[in-house]
């Protein structure tokens, strides 16, 4: 910064370096309000004129106008917005390029069992393993291309601090796994071009379910009824079996060994074939009628936080 002494006077000539810029949020998604403040070290801001143009357009001006929001222009384009600071010691100049881009993560519990057919998302327990996959849409600079997410940068936070061994060139993914202490996980990531041009930033909350049996009832001709849950009375005639699913347990190759499927009729242990724990025969004797308890517990004996219990009466 230069000095000029005029008159026995110090004046200080006007300096970009000491007029600060934020910009919040730093990466914003199209269409979202943005706001740019300015603040400054060596000067009062609150006392000066400041004139904000938007692609050469004026569209804000007066004494101590130090914050001035403008929405992000859509994907792939970009703002050009410049305050003019007419200080004392002469004007100033900052310009801000706000270029939007688009990123989307996806999550999946690597490791959570959903029967067939079953339309929604298997959810994670406590301490599943979870996956974010992100999916960053950045144009290049150069023929307006979109950038190979295998091409960028990733800096990747879990609950808001940084995971630095998970971040990098190329690491468009995060695996985790949470916490049964917690009910949900925050991952945030941006992406960015190697030139760090142009960036996205996303961020998703991911929490935990219980699980949960529901019993099916396996015909030897169509299979599992699949669209009709067993009632908590259910009534039988003659020989059926039940077939039991446990939504979003893990591991989910219900034979893993990990698992053991505790049955039980009237609080009576009922021994199953390993080969097929998931499943119940049940036979009525000729001319005897009643209600019994089928009962079932699954524990994974790796994970002690998810264990599950379902029961049901049977009517015969």
């Amino acid at each position: 910064m230069a000095v000029f002494i005029l008159s026995g006077v110090k004046v200080f000539a006007a300096s970009s370096s000491s007029i600060l810029v934020d910009v919040a949020p730093p990466n914003p998604a199209p269409g979202e309000d943005t706001t740019i403040t300015l603040s400054s070290y060596a000067n009062n801001l609150d006392s000066v004129l400041i004139t904000w143009s938007v692609n050469g357009t004026s569209i804000l001006s007066g004494i101590g106008k130090k914050t001035f929001l403008v929405k992000a222009p859509p994907a792939g384009s970009f703002a050009s917005v410049r305050a003019v600071i007419s200080l004392p010691e002469g004007e100033i100049e900052k310009t801000i390029t706000i270029r939007p881009n688009e990123m989307i993560l996806l999550w999946q519990a690597t490791d959570s069992f959903v029967p067939p057919f079953y339309k929604g998302k298997a959810l994670p327990l406590a301490d599943s393993e979870i996956k974010i996959v992100a999916m960053p849409e950045i144009k290049s600079s150069v023929g307006g291309a979109l950038v190979n997410a295998k091409n960028m940068t990733y800096a990747w936070k879990k609950d808001y601090t940084n995971d630095q061994e998970a971040s990098g060139y190329g690491k468009n993914f995060y695996i985790y796994t949470n916490d049964y202490l917690e009910g949900s996980n925050n991952v945030s990531v941006v992406a960015g071009t190697t030139d760090q041009k142009s960036t996205a930033e996303a961020s998703v909350d991911v929490g935990t379910a219980e699980p949960k049996i529901i019993f099916y009832k396996n015909d030897p001709g169509f299979g599992t009824i699949w669209e009709h849950a067993l009632p908590d009375t259910y009534r039988i005639t003659g020989a059926e079996v039940v077939q039991a699913a446990p939504y979003f347990i893990s591991p989910k190759e219900l034979q893993h060994p990990s698992l053991v499927w505790n049955w039980s009729i009237n609080g009576n242990m009922v021994p199953v074939p390993s080969y097929r724990k998931n499943f119940m025969p049940l036979r009525t004797a000729d001319g005897t009628s009643g209600v019994s308890t089928l009962s079932l517990m699954i524990e994974n004996v790796d994970r002690i936080f998810q264990t599950v219990r379902k029961e049901i009466n049977i009517e015969f």
